[in-house]
């Protein structure tokens, strides 16, 4: 595990945002998970503003979403496939026609976590993984409790979730359930890429990258991954012991 400071939320952002350019141009059919939240947004912009002026190609990218809500879609405001749809392929030039992305409303979601999980493997594996921290240390929505070697599964979301996750509806909306690629898939992507900012997070990131490796605190598994990019701005390494 590497981990770069930047001076802000912009700086990091567009740190991540060279990452995966880089990694495009090395490989355009590259295998790409971005996930859906507050983290993840300046990145995005940036990767969308450079695909439309010419500096990166995503065409020939597989992008595959990191989790979902189970029974939501790209209709209900709060999903994530809502997230991606309005932050990033709409805003997109040229329409991308290598997307996969979980469907939580299927009526067997394990055969859906084998449909996804079916994907990635005939790709040859991810690329590069991208993931925000939750509150509670969670990647994705692998929850604390979550064992490190589970490939796309679904998910009983942790309360933390539940009571943060409301920050994306309008309206009090039951959460469920989630459905989420796994921490083996991280941990076995070309590049596992952990973004997070802000001070409210400063607590979970010392306690994810200095703590205890254990299932309880599911970020904990970066320690030991040689993959693994750990991208922060100075408010959220605030707590994090200088070694």
């Amino acid at each position: 595990m590497k981990v770069k400071v930047y001076s802000n939320y912009d700086e990091m952002s567009k740190a991540a945002a060279e990452l995966v350019a880089t990694q495009l141009a090395v490989k355009p059919d590259s295998v790409l998970v971005f996930p859906s939240g507050d983290s993840p947004t300046g990145t995005l912009n940036y990767l969308v503003s450079w695909a439309n002026d010419g500096r990166i190609d995503l065409t020939k990218a597989s992008i595959v979403g990191l989790d979902e809500w189970v029974g939501m879609d790209e209709n209900d405001k709060g999903s994530c496939k809502y997230y991606l749809k309005n932050t990033f392929f709409d805003k997109l030039n040229t329409k991308l026609t290598n997307v996969t992305l979980f469907n939580a409303k299927a009526d067997d979601l394990e055969a859906e976590c084998d449909r996804i999980n079916g994907f990635i493997a005939s790709k040859g594996g991810i690329d590069v993984m991208m993931v925000g921290i939750g509150m509670n240390g969670h990647l994705g929505l692998n929850e604390p409790g979550t064992p490190f070697n589970l490939y796309a599964h679904r998910s009983e979301l942790d309360p933390v979730t539940v009571e943060v996750g409301q920050k994306y509806f309008d309206k009090a909306t039951p959460l469920t359930g989630g459905i989420t690629l796994g921490l083996q898939h991280l941990a076995e992507a070309g590049k596992a890429i952990l973004i997070a900012s802000g001070a409210k997070k400063a607590d979970i990131i010392a306690k994810s990258l200095q703590g205890e490796v254990s299932t309880a605190v599911p970020a904990s598994i970066l320690q030991t991954l040689d993959n693994a990019v750990v991208l922060l701005d100075e408010e959220v390494a605030t707590k994090l012991i200088k070694v």
